[in-house]
């Protein structure tokens, strides 16, 4: 009788010891799982606004200079502007994987882009490809939900004399035209010409260090 007693104890113990441990491992199992989740709602760290606001700032000096149509001015504008890029710091992004893929590979189409624009000798040319650049860095913003300050995307019906419409970012609302600037040949007035086609600024969680 004692050993039927002793050998219903020792099962029960057994079993016991068993639930502890499964039970233990399937909440470990369950907080991996919560911590593993990809985050859905964009978190950006002050670092990353700021690398990309100096991105803005490179654009808009490119963008003026554009307006001066300074050949020279350009290229040292747009070289900034690739340096710019390179200095974005994707580490303190922190999303869904396939939205920092998004972003990184937008950011990899601006740089060829300039490369394109670096690389024409007429200013007709260079302004299309500053059209590229404009649609490449208006995506990549859009990607990552910039929120720093608001963004500014301005068309033109008529920005080469084929009539085709192209784009430019700015930081207020006022009409600079970058491809119709101070010295296009049709006056200075053109230079004002253009429209306001969206304004872009993300309210998101920002960490700061």
């Amino acid at each position: 009788m004692r050993k039927a007693l002793l050998l219903v104890g020792v099962l029960a113990l057994a079993l016991g010891i068993t639930y502890l441990v499964l039970h233990d491992n399937n909440t470990n199992q369950n907080k991996s799982e919560e911590r593993d989740v990809p985050l859905a709602i964009n978190s950006k760290s002050s670092a990353f606004n700021k690398s990309v606001a100096g991105v803005l700032d490179s654009y808009y000096s490119l963008a003026d200079a554009f307006v001066r149509a300074d050949t020279s001015f350009v290229h040292t504008r747009a070289t900034t502007l690739s340096h710019s890029i390179d200095s974005i710091k994707f580490d303190q992004f922190k999303a869904d994987s396939a939205i920092v893929l998004t972003a990184q590979s937008l950011a990899q189409s601006v740089q060829g882009d300039i490369a394109g624009l670096i690389g024409e000798k007429e200013m007709e040319q260079k302004k299309r490809e500053f059209n590229m650049v404009t649609d490449e860095l208006y995506s990549l913003i859009r990607a990552v939900k910039y929120d720093g300050s608001t963004v500014f995307h301005i068309r033109c019906a008529t920005a080469f004399p084929d009539s085709t419409e192209a784009y430019w970012l700015s930081p207020t609302p006022r009409i600079v035209n970058p491809y119709l600037g101070i010295n296009h040949p049709a006056g200075g007035e053109t230079g004002e010409c253009g429209e306001v086609s969206d304004s872009i600024h993300f309210s998101a969680p920002v960490v700061t260090e």
